[in-house]
């Protein structure tokens, strides 16, 4: 039997991979995926080019906070993997409110709907952010949340939203949160493709404050396949912790991709940092990996120059984003 599964948010970075994944040769082939995306700045109709002849694929134009549309859909499918977010931290300092529509009304769109439509899996997929800063050790699912800024809020607040709806109503919902991810397709306003691509353009590259921000680097591949899990084998009313197992300060980080570009720190210049600059994330996986049998299997320094390869071979992808984007 064919699940039909709505993939919000499928045709940006992560989504896109997962859709891609979903419908690939290893996929699970019992599956047929409808993609709904508003095909904001981030949304790119081009990452889904490899599985739009696919026979159990649909695209649809939409927006999450449509709720007339999500209604309609919800009725057609019987899972959800809720990706669709406005993402970019420096946005949501310059002006929260796009944020607080979409990642927190347009989730509450989503979930009412899944509940009045009677979906049987609600995956949420979140992030690390949620947990706010800390200086040392890991993040348990069970720490309390403290964002801050306005796009680690927003966040925070459509996981218990979510949350809500299957503590009050017995929906099936799953949350997963996620370190920082990285891969090919990445939209280059995120630190890694930015400053790659401007890199390989013989641009300087902007490092925040004194560098020394440390996260957690998470291969798309393994994130996809941790989501994947959480769907078929996770447990309602749970919170899932996906990690890459690679922390690198800022300036770590920056040295490697100078290597990978066959640059120098002349290509660097420090700037002003940002507001309310989280100094560490890490997030304790035991969880999943003890449950689910989660293990991050792509090699950090394996996946990084893969990444820098496919942004050399795909200018065409990215030079128009940044163009418009004015990157």
């Amino acid at each position: 039997m064919t699940t039909k599964i709505l993939v919000t948010g499928g045709a940006g970075f992560i989504g896109s991979h997962y859709v891609r994944t979903l419908l690939g040769p290893e996929g699970p082939g019992d599956v047929a995926v409808t993609v709904l995306d508003k095909l904001t700045y981030a949304g790119n109709p081009a990452n889904l080019d490899a599985v739009r002849g696919h026979a159990a694929f649909a695209l649809v134009e939409g927006d999450i906070c449509d709720a007339d549309l999500v209604g309609r859909l919800m009725a057609e499918h019987d899972e959800v993997v809720h990706f669709a977010a406005e993402s970019h931290v420096d946005r949501s300092i310059d002006g929260g409110a796009e944020f607080v529509r979409t990642n927190v009304v347009g989730t509450h769109t989503l979930i009412d709907a899944a509940h009045r439509s009677g979906i049987d899996v609600f995956v949420h997929v979140s992030t690390d952010e949620v947990y706010g800063s800390i200086d040392e050790g890991s993040w348990p699912e069970t720490d309390p949340l403290a964002p801050n800024s306005p796009y680690s809020a927003s966040k925070a607040s459509s996981d218990l939203i979510a949350l809500s709806y299957q503590r009050t109503h017995g929906l099936d919902v799953r949350v997963t949160r996620c370190s920082n991810n990285y891969g090919h397709h990445h939209f280059p306003e995120k630190v890694i493709p930015l400053f790659i691509t401007n890199l390989l353009d013989g641009k300087r590259v902007p490092l925040y404050g004194d560098g020394g921000n440390v996260r957690d680097w998470l291969h798309i591949d393994d994130h996809v396949q941790g989501i994947e899990l959480v769907r078929t084998k996770g447990r309602a009313g749970e919170i899932y912790n996906i990690g890459g197992g690679t922390e690198l300060s800022n300036k770590e980080l920056t040295q490697l991709l100078l290597d990978a570009c066959g640059a120098d720190w002349d290509s660097v210049e420090y700037v002003t940092d940002r507001k309310g600059h989280d100094r560490r994330y890490s997030v304790d996986c035991t969880k999943i990996g003890t449950e689910l049998g989660y293990e991050p299997k792509k090699d950090f320094k394996v996946g990084l120059a893969e990444t820098v390869q496919w942004y050399r071979d795909h200018r065409d992808w990215w030079e128009p984003l940044k163009d418009k984007a004015a990157l």
